[in-house]
């Protein structure tokens, strides 16, 4: 080892993008009746799949994304959104 930090980019391989997984979950979730602000966030904080529904793969789907990424993802939306970045 040559004592440099390697970056490891994750994402580069991934066929779906954080905002399209995200959005087919709140779509499915708002199908389904539920709350998709109360439901991610419980998700977040908990790390329980079970707070997404399974209808529509989207259980399935948002664990194809870590919770730090989800987040990142929801704060850096926000950010844009608000002129911040």
């Amino acid at each position: 080892m040559n004592g440099e930090t390697t970056k490891f980019d994750f994402l580069r391989d991934r066929k779906e993008k954080p905002r399209d997984i995200i959005l087919s979950v709140c779509s499915a979730m708002e199908e389904k009746g539920y709350d998709p602000i109360g439901q991610i966030v419980g998700y977040i904080l908990s790390g329980d799949p079970t707070y997404i529904t399974g209808y529509k793969g989207a259980r399935n789907s948002i664990r194809k994304l870590e919770r730090d990424e989800l987040l990142e993802e929801l704060v850096k939306f926000y950010l844009e959104k608000n002129g911040q970045l």
